[in-house]
């Protein structure tokens, strides 16, 4: 179909190109009109489109908007955009009851903070104790409901936002098959980048960074084991940030590995970014032990903001992930310019010694953690339809022409052939794989060169969906953070080919208020953000 067509196709055609339709979206069919930045019609006026917290709140203080008029408006948007995007599974049919309630509560005085009245889409994979489903994306938990909220879903809603509905993503967070097209689910089907819809939105919090991007919601909320958060936020061209292990709770959703998993907030700016962050901070003492030990964190890190953030600052380069692309190079160069310019120092060419055994190690940690952590997820859920990762593997091996129909779950049978946690194999992986990345690695460097934090670029442009060959990396800096439980804030660099990409700041531990001043003030200095158009195709 021709691209200056596409967006005056029929609704029938459009769910064809996006092909799959969505479960559970009442009425998520697609009306006529939008187009490419080529040729066509623009698509329809979006009158919050790239409205964040603050200005949406202060709307709400005046009373010139009300929570349920804007959360009517993002569910109107979901209906229209979503059959081309597929990144939300399910919209939550209570979403305008709740907004209700907060605006009359907002009438009362009680107002109960910034996120008062939001709208947020979830991962598909947190707990939520309500209508919703909590399925990992796959057809083997269809009709799960959760019998309460994770922990970070409970204080979100202490928080005052409205549960807009979940998200679409790389099922069981991509730790199926090494096949693995990002984005695809057995439940939700292919989500789509919304720059370019042949082109990946990464994975595997695929559909809340689609969402986010093409303004269905307010604020989103990924989870990422490495590079589950950063690579989607950073393909499809927003703020995406890994949290400390353990700053946000992780009970309450479906595991990898606990000493890697993390939720964490995914927005269309740093600003946005610190108001989520603080509202969902907190020690959680039912937590899964974490690989990090506690430290200090903040309610609100919006007091961290400032826009000349960088002057007197180090910065290290690590020049070992950069080189993977010569358009990304030459963004990040100009990126580095840009740095220096607003008074940051760089010390170039950093290495990570360790860094090839701590990803070995950490790939087997991982293997073990998902084996333990998924069977005791579902046994604590006796709602589940299956039981243990032994059910699920029989499950999709029964229904395979619906689940496995283009790759299979090869990772899922190396995971129950391994042991308990108890394995000599597993402690000296898991204790290889920190102390690689964490005490010999991102520690070892930020201490001997005085950094304040290492920058990588986050990704390469995004590829096209194959479901065929699997998906296609080009590079990713996620895994000193990921694998040692240290926080990373991607942010918008510029775009290659009208496909966005990013570049991420990472450092030690509990270092979220200084990234976050580091990642605005070059924002604010950049404003690389432009919400995308949702092309067919470049």
């Amino acid at each position: 179909m021709k691209r200056r067509r596409f967006f005056t196709a029929s609704a029938a055609g459009m769910a064809t190109l996006a092909v799959t339709g969505v479960t559970g979206v009442a009425g998520c069919t697609s009306s006529p009109g939008g187009g490419s930045a080529e040729g066509g019609n623009p698509l329809p006026p979006f009158e919050f489109e790239e409205l964040g917290v603050a200005r949406l709140g202060e709307m709400m203080a005046s009373g010139e908007l009300t929570a349920e008029a804007l959360c009517r408006k993002y569910l109107e948007r979901i209906e229209l955009l979503n059959p081309l995007l597929n990144a939300v599974i399910e919209v939550n049919p209570d979403a305008l009851a709740i907004a209700r309630q907060l605006d009359a509560e907002r009438k009362e005085g009680r107002v109960r903070g910034p996120l008062h009245g939001l709208p947020v889409l979830i991962k598909d994979n947190i707990d939520s104790g309500d209508q919703l489903q909590t399925t990992a994306g796959s057809l083997a938990l269809e009709g799960h409901r959760a019998a309460a909220d994770a922990p970070v879903v409970a204080l979100l809603r202490e928080a005052g936002a409205v549960l807009l509905g979940k998200t679409n993503l790389s099922e069981w967070a991509n730790f199926r098959s090494e096949m693995s097209s990002s984005g695809w689910s057995g439940r939700g089907g292919q989500s789509r980048n919304p720059y370019a819809l042949d082109r990946s939105p990464c994975g595997s919090s695929s559909g809340t960074g689609a969402a986010v991007a093409a303004n269905l919601c307010t604020l989103g909320i990924g989870t990422e084991t490495n590079g589950s958060v950063v690579c989607p936020s950073g393909v499809c061209g927003i703020v995406g940030l890994k949290p400390t292990l353990g700053l946000w709770s992780r009970r309450g959703i479906i595991p990898i590995a606990h000493s890697q998993d993390t939720a964490g907030p995914m927005c269309r700016s740093v600003a946005d970014a610190a108001f989520l962050l603080g509202a969902l901070a907190g020690f959680d003492d039912q937590d899964a032990p974490a690989a990090v030990p506690r430290g200090e964190f903040f309610r609100d890190y919006t007091s961290f903001l400032d826009p000349d953030g960088l002057r007197n600052t180090r910065i290290g380069i690590a020049r070992e992930m950069l080189g993977f692309h010569p358009q990304v190079d030459a963004l990040f160069g100009q990126a580095v310019e840009l740095l220096k310019a607003r008074g940051a120092e760089i010390i170039d060419h950093l290495t990570f010694p360790k860094s090839r055994e701590a990803g070995a190690a950490s790939y087997q940690v991982l293997l073990y953690e998902f084996k333990s952590g998924l069977n005791a997820y579902l046994a604590s859920h006796p709602s589940a339809p299956v039981r243990s990762l032994t059910e699920l593997i029989a499950y999709n091996e029964a229904h395979k022409e619906k689940e496995m129909p283009w790759f299979g779950q090869e990772i899922f049978l190396a995971a129950e052939a391994k042991g308990d946690l108890t394995s000599p194999e597993y402690l000296e992986a898991l204790a290889a794989s920190k102390k690689g990345w964490g005490e010999e690695g991102i520690d070892a460097v930020m201490n001997e060169h005085r950094l304040d934090a290492i920058i990588a670029a986050t990704n390469g442009p995004a590829w096209t969906i194959d479901p065929v060959n699997g998906d296609h990396f080009s590079g990713s800096s996620s895994s000193p953070a990921a694998i040692s439980g240290y926080p990373n804030i991607t942010v918008p660099m510029g775009f290659v080919h009208g496909l966005p990409v990013g570049i991420s700041f990472f450092g030690k531990a509990w270092s979220e208020p200084t990234l976050l001043r580091l990642a605005y003030a070059y924002e604010q200095a950049s404003l690389h953000r432009k919400p995308p158009t949702l092309k067919a195709t470049l």
